[in-house]
């Protein structure tokens, strides 16, 4: 699984959209190259990083919060939100789990790099088949992962099995889709990332639909919580706003991400729209993303919370 945005990426913990996954619903299959993806998904899980740490403190800093001693980090892509919980809790072991071997690799040379190699451990796991066999937590991240699921209910319950009295699933799902261009580009037709996030949208839809065991479940997650027998706790949105012009690593993963887009999205695009993308991804292009002055980014991430009495 891998928060890729656009947090959605991960296959089952294979999901496609790890953490580290570009905000958004990318629907990947199993034939990727993680030598690749990984950096990818790194990438722009180091770019969003003051919101996931922002929604860490948050909950370490709630009045309800509990002794957190193990975190699970489902659909943990590269490691970059494990290694994160693992300062923001310093007392706690926290168990990377994904079902990308390539990526949770990744995940222990960056804990052995920052220090907190004899914490933050890995576990190989498709989810929902080998949820029970993750033991109990206090903590339960769950990052653009749930709508993975084709009955999202039955895995959420899932979830709250696990947790131990008082403790939290934190359930990072909705927000905002990111934006990264002005409206008239002054190239093309305007509105072309309206037009990108249309395609996603439809896309999104047809991989929900075709999900093992697919339920359609109303999005009202604090109902969703109570149906499986947690107490809402609140939610809230956490902004990154990264203003024109953009610097290097912020630079790169729009391009990195434009660029995936375009290749994913070829058939359905107008050739003037594939023009347009082709002159965004040149580098020598004065009109192209590495060029041009008025690439930003702004993003919204929303996580709900659901306690156990």
């Amino acid at each position: 699984m891998s928060q890729r945005t656009d947090h959605g990426h991960h296959r089952h913990t294979s999901q496609g959209h790890h953490h580290g996954a570009p905000q958004g619903h990318h629907h990947d299959n199993g034939d990727l190259d993680w030598d690749v993806m990984g950096p990818m998904l790194e990438q722009e899980a180091e770019v969003s990083r003051p919101q996931y740490e922002e929604a860490a403190r948050w909950i370490a800093g709630l009045p309800t919060a509990p002794e957190v001693r193990r975190v699970l980090d489902i659909g943990s892509g590269p490691g970059v939100i494990s290694c994160l919980l693992a300062e923001v809790f310093p007392g706690a072991e926290v168990v990377a789990v994904d079902g990308t071997p390539a990526l949770l690799e990744r995940t222990r040379a960056r804990a052995e790099r920052l220090g907190l190699g004899d914490r933050v451990r890995t576990r190989h796991a498709d989810i929902p088949d080998d949820l029970e066999g993750l033991g109990e937590a206090d903590l339960i991240w769950v990052g653009n992962a749930l709508h993975h699921m084709g009955d999202q209910r039955a895995v959420l319950a899932g979830f709250a099995a696990l947790l131990r009295p008082g403790g939290t699933v934190a359930l990072a799902e909705g927000g905002l889709q990111p934006r990264r261009l002005p409206r008239d580009i002054g190239m093309g037709r305007p509105g072309l990332e309206a037009r990108l996030e249309a395609i996603n949208a439809e896309r999104f839809e047809n991989m929900r639909a075709a999900l093992p065991g697919a339920k359609r479940e109303t999005e009202d997650w604090s109902a969703l919580f109570t149906a499986v027998g947690l107490e809402p706790q609140g939610t809230r949105s956490f902004l990154l706003d990264l203003p024109a012009p953009l610097p290097g690593l912020a630079r790169d993963h729009v391009v990195a991400e434009i660029g995936r887009r375009r290749e994913m999205f070829a058939d359905d695009l107008s050739a003037e729209d594939i023009a347009v993308l082709d002159r965004l991804l040149d580098p020598e292009d004065p009109a192209g993303l590495r060029r041009r002055s008025d690439v930003f980014l702004l993003s919204v991430r929303t996580v709900h919370l659901g306690r156990r009495g």
